[in-house]
């Protein structure tokens, strides 16, 4: 059975994303072995400089990579990555099991994303989209991708 790390910038707060979370989780655990690890966000000021972005995204990579796993897959999401159709990701998912990667590691960014140098360790870079989500949505938005990939190859009706 794979295993799916989801690495994350930010603590969930709100209960319904919570409650969404746990459901993917709950319908993942058919498929995969989940793990989410959420690492604190750099605290930073209403109106930060560009140089206190640069520290506080600085001391969230060193954080995420202390955190990543040896002999992963990395996929980072982020907005210069590129737009994957569902099937897309669900055949891109397939055939890391079918190379031998048993361990897909996906990286969430904070409100600032993620620094260049942790974007640099991912063999994919993925974008959700070109619009902007918060990244408490796109956690729950990349769990039901995951999901539905899972769906996709093994041929369910899920994916309509």
């Amino acid at each position: 059975m794979q295993k799916v790390t989801i690495l994350c910038v930010g603590k969930l707060k709100e209960k319904f994303y919570a409650d969404a979370v746990s459901e993917y989780g709950k319908r993942l655990s058919r498929f995969c072995k989940l793990e989410i690890t959420e690492l604190s966000e750099e605290r930073l000021p209403e109106d930060p400089s560009p140089a206190q972005i640069e520290g506080a995204l600085s001391k969230e990579a060193d954080a995420i990579r202390a955190k990543l796993p040896p002999s992963t897959m990395v996929i980072a999401l982020c907005v210069e990555g590129k737009t994957r159709s569902s099937e897309e990701l669900a055949r891109l998912m397939a055939d890391s099991a079918t190379q031998g990667v048993s361990h897909l590691v996906f990286l969430i960014g904070g409100s600032f994303g993620l620094h260049p140098s942790v974007k640099a360790l991912a063999a994919v870079k993925l974008s959700m989209s070109p619009m902007t989500f918060p990244h408490h949505l796109a956690r729950v938005m990349l769990l039901e991708q995951i999901y539905r990939a899972y769906q996709i190859n093994a041929g369910t009706r899920y994916h309509k």
